[in-house]
């Protein structure tokens, strides 16, 4: 692609003066062949990022194929990891300078959930891309009732009360009903929670000895990497599952299951992927963690243009990135998103990576995982509301973001009307599948507002 394209043009471009200044104008040559852009002193140029085979993983392969590394003086290999554990581990081991990651990872390694370390986000990758995918089983005990518009297509948003008496009879018959999401800390895990509980459906509690999540569940939830949830689900050894991009659609494409809703419709313009790096790689390479930065926004802001997305596809569908069938990547990332087979609807919103200032990390955004952890039980005590704020602002890193914003708009990439103004948090917000308020400066009454989970005072 275009990192590909660049290059041959320098060659081409210092053979061209090499033959045209007979050789003698070495410096000319040099100056020609010089790749970076940036005013940034780089501290390390050669870099490895990880990433999982899905669709909102995007920013890092469009920074890499548009040249965008190459602009900034950065050499990066991007390799796909097999789980998100793995991908933790991998980056808080230096084996990995930084990843695509779940919002929630490095936020319970600094909440002290898990495996504990100091983690930055200075990057928010994309905003909406999961879906809550059943069987066909399922689907066809849940379709009953469902509400119908005039054509007799399903009203949406799904909510789980339809999936109610389906859980009914799966447990009068002996069968706990049983679901997949992709890790204790992911934002898949707290949606399909918060989808069900919004319809009194117990999903489960955490507690400080039993870390399984099931204490109490109607529903039991256990994880499944994400490239793997259609084959567990036709294999029968889960009746669901909340994941990202390609996964719902591919159970579409194979026949073997419906997705019923999708995460914009659970919570609009929801935050999801996270770009993280240590805290230590941070502060010995802080011009790096800049020039990355900037990169990423350039690259979520090409993914935004209108146009560009089917190009995104054709590099996403390459074996070296999310390697899935164009048709599958393209159902999801060109504006619409297919329910049930035949049952396409328009969804320009499905997958943002830069409008409505979705490349900010903001510490809103930080603070609602933490409010879930707390909910249900992965945090096992009370905190106080500063606790939350505090412990947001030692990871989300909107400083480190703005620094590459303000020189993107001197360097004319972006205008300065792309910076917000804002303190880090985004005002209060209705915009869930029940109404419930969040208000992020108001963590503990937000944590109350539910009927089911934890109690704080």
């Amino acid at each position: 692609m275009k990192s590909l394209f660049t290059k041959t043009i320098w060659v081409l471009s210092i053979a061209m003066l090499v033959v045209s200044c007979g050789g003698k104008d070495k410096k000319k040559t040099t100056e020609a062949a010089a790749p970076a852009k940036t005013s940034l002193e780089i501290e390390k140029p050669q870099l490895t990022f990880g990433f999982i085979k899905l669709t909102d993983m995007a920013p890092l392969a469009i920074a890499k194929e548009k040249g965008f590394f190459e602009d900034e003086g950065l050499f990066v290999s991007v390799e796909a990891q097999s789980n998100w554990k793995n991908i933790l581990d991998r980056v808080i081991d230096g084996q990995l300078d930084g990843s695509h990651m779940l919002a929630g990872q490095p936020i319970a390694a600094g909440a002290g959930f898990g495996r504990q370390a100091e983690l930055v986000t200075p990057f928010s990758m994309d905003l909406n891309g999961n879906g809550i995918t059943v069987s066909n089983d399922v689907w066809s005990k849940m379709k009953p009732n469902v509400p119908k518009d005039a054509d007799g297509k399903p009203i949406h948003p799904i909510k789980a009360d339809a999936l109610k008496p389906v859980i009914t009879e799966y447990k009068n018959s002996g069968k706990a009903f049983k679901m997949g999401m992709v890790f204790p800390v992911s934002t898949h895990n707290y949606e399909i929670r918060y989808w069900l509980a919004a319809a009194g459906i117990h999903p489960g509690m955490y507690t400080a000895e039993n870390v399984q999540g099931q204490i109490d569940a109607e529903v039991l939830l256990s994880v499944t990497p994400p490239p793997q949830m259609p084959a567990t689900l036709e294999a029968g050894t889960i009746y669901g599952y909340c994941v990202g991009e390609p996964w719902n659609q591919q159970a579409v494409f194979k026949g073997i299951g419906v997705p019923v809703t999708t995460n914009y419709d659970i919570w609009k313009n929801n935050p999801e992927k996270v770009f993280v790096m240590t805290k230590k790689f941070v502060e010995e390479n802080p011009n790096t963690a800049i020039a990355v930065t900037k990169a990423l926004i350039r690259a979520g802001k090409w993914l935004d243009e209108p146009g560009n997305r089917p190009e995104a596809v054709k590099i996403l569908s390459m074996p070296q990135y999310v390697g899935a069938d164009e048709v599958v990547l393209a159902n999801s990332m060109t504006g619409t998103f297919e329910f049930e087979k035949g049952d396409k609807r328009e969804m320009p919103d499905f997958n943002v990576f830069y409008k409505y200032n979705a490349t900010y990390p903001f510490y809103s955004d930080g603070t609602w995982f933490l409010t879930q952890m707390r909910r249900w039980g992965q945090i096992p005590e009370a905190k106080p509301a500063e606790w939350y704020s505090e412990t947001i602002k030692d990871i989300y890193r909107p400083d480190i973001w703005e620094k590459a914003a303000k020189i993107l708009v001197e360097e004319g990439h972006i205008p300065a009307t792309d910076i917000p103004e804002t303190d880090g948090y985004k005002p209060a917000t209705s915009d869930f599948i029940d109404g419930t308020t969040y208000d992020a400066k108001d963590p503990i009454g937000y944590i109350n507002s539910f009927s089911i989970g934890n109690k704080d005072k």
